[in-house]
């Protein structure tokens, strides 16, 4: 089940598609029984990946970052 629209702002963002699912494959490690939160974090770093206070390197480094956490 899909909650937010997260790969539209992934695609908009310049975010491939292998490195979205890595993303989300971690994200979903630390919430591994709710896929609302999964697919929140996901959106948000997608979000600050497009306005550019972020890059996808760092997302994958570490997804406890500001962006996600806030």
């Amino acid at each position: 089940m899909r909650y937010f629209d997260y790969q539209t702002v992934a695609r908009e963002a310049g975010i491939l598609p292998a490195q979205l699912d890595l993303l989300l494959a971690q994200l979903a490690e630390e919430s591994p029984h709710d896929p609302m939160l999964v697919e929140l974090h996901a959106l948000r770093a997608c979000m600050a990946i497009k306005a550019g206070q972020l890059t996808i390197e760092q997302a994958l480094a570490d997804t406890e970052t500001p962006a996600l956490a806030a």
